[in-house]
């Protein structure tokens, strides 16, 4: 047997570090898209005379639902394939659809638009990661994921703040998806030509047949506890943060660029910091024991959804914004710590192929139903009010609480899924 013996000897050099900041800012303009639906939900609304649930349709279903499905035949290839090329080419498909949304002239086609945006960025998340866990050892993966789930939260901070921002400046919500889109494509281009493909862990081979991959992970507890805290946890925190600045605006009576702005400048800093802090805090407790990167998981999961039920229900936009502030560093670095976690576990021949199921999962449950569901229960509990809203986003967010529990059960079990799957899936092993 042939383990994945190469991956002690990764170092993070020069070029692992500038990879890492490019794929970080490609990252920040995914999410800036998908909140700019967000934070500019109510003028979509009016626009075009939509209910909360369509809203929710576009915020979820239109862009996921493909995502979910795209993901894995692109992370097939990733396994095999140029991965830099598949990231460039995904960045500038999304970009152009991104683009072409602020084109739309009714519900259904910008509905169609975000399907497009939805294949596109379905290219990110397993090329990205597998790229980064062959470009560094994994003693600096916790931090050099904590960076790129800055990502994250800076692409909220762009969507919640910078599209308004635009929007205001512009005059139009139609121009806030017009320049980002225009900033992707120049982004893809920088990618392409600027980042070299690293050195893989393995030599590619032919790819394993999904159906034995498959079997493979969903025999490891480890595996299926980490997948479906992560899975719930996102379903509670993308409830929340997709319908966050509609919350703030109809139940502080505020312009919804100012609920969006407030929102995202309350959350986006704190979420960026907690993740550094987080990737940080991994690295030094997984020298003394690789169960801490699940285990501070866990509770930072539990911690956070209790923060952000505290935060949906407060009296004032002053004491709301105040509490987000530890909602977020709470928040901000948990799934960190899930994905640092299932890359080390992975044997790197599938490492790509298994955190695209992983995400899979994760998608099809957070985002596909988290905020369609938050708007329907929105329009049966209040007919779109504040308060049919606020209770709407409370039943979401409470499955924080036991996806928080299972992502700590999985720690117990990370050492037989390591063994085993790399018994299994080794160069040497078909």
């Amino acid at each position: 047997m042939e383990a994945p013996r190469a991956e002690g000897r990764a170092r993070a050099g020069g070029t692992a570090w500038y990879a890492l900041l490019l794929l970080t800012t490609v990252y920040t303009l995914s999410y800036a898209d998908r909140y700019l639906i967000a934070s500019l939900g109510d003028p979509i609304k009016a626009s075009f005379g939509l209910s909360d649930a369509f809203l929710g349709l576009l915020m979820g279903p239109a862009f996921a639902l493909l995502f979910t499905v795209a993901a894995i035949p692109i992370a097939r290839l990733a396994d095999r394939r140029h991965r830099v090329t598949i990231l460039a080419v995904g960045c500038a498909f999304w970009s152009l659809f991104t683009l072409l949304s602020g084109l739309a002239q009714d519900g259904w086609t910008l509905a169609l638009m975000r399907v497009g945006v939805g294949i596109g960025e379905a290219s990110f998340v397993a090329p990205a990661y597998s790229l980064l866990a062959d470009r560094f050892p994994p003693e600096r993966r916790g931090s050099a994921f904590g960076i790129l789930a800055l990502g994250i939260f800076l692409g909220q901070l762009g969507g919640y703040a910078g599209g308004p921002a635009i929007a205001h400046m512009l005059g139009s919500w139609r121009a806030a998806f017009v320049a980002l889109g225009l900033f992707g494509i120049v982004m893809a281009l920088l990618l392409r030509l600027t980042v070299r493909e690293p050195a893989r862990s393995f030599a590619p081979a032919a790819a394993v047949r999904l159906p034995v991959v498959l079997r493979a992970l969903w025999r490891q507890p480890a595996y299926v506890l980490a997948n479906l805290g992560m899975a719930f946890g996102s379903f509670s925190g993308y409830a929340f943060g997709m319908w966050g600045p509609a919350l703030f605006a109809r139940a502080f009576d505020i312009p919804a660029a100012e609920a969006s702005a407030r929102f995202g400048l309350a959350f986006g800093p704190a979420g960026l910091v907690g993740a550094l802090l987080f990737g940080a805090l991994s690295d030094r407790l997984v020298k003394r024991d690789h169960h801490w990167p699940l285990r501070l998981a866990g509770l930072s999961l539990f911690a956070a959804t209790i923060a952000i039920l505290c935060v949906s229900w407060s009296p004032s936009i002053e004491i709301a914004t105040l509490v987000a502030i530890p909602s977020g560093l709470l928040g901000g670095g948990w799934s960190v710590g899930v994905l640092t976690a299932l890359q080390n576990m992975l044997p790197p021949t599938i490492r790509a192929t298994s955190t695209a199921l992983f995400t899979f999962v994760t998608t099809f449950i957070a985002m596909v139903f988290g905020p369609y569901v938050v708007g329907a229960l929105s329009d049966l509990i209040g007919a779109g009010d504040a308060d049919g809203l606020r209770l709407a986003m409370t039943l979401c967010i409470l499955t924080g609480l036991p996806a928080a529990v299972a992502v700590w059960c999985a720690s117990h079990a990370i050492d037989r899924a390591r063994t085993d799957l790399a018994d299994r899936f080794s160069n040497g092993n078909r």
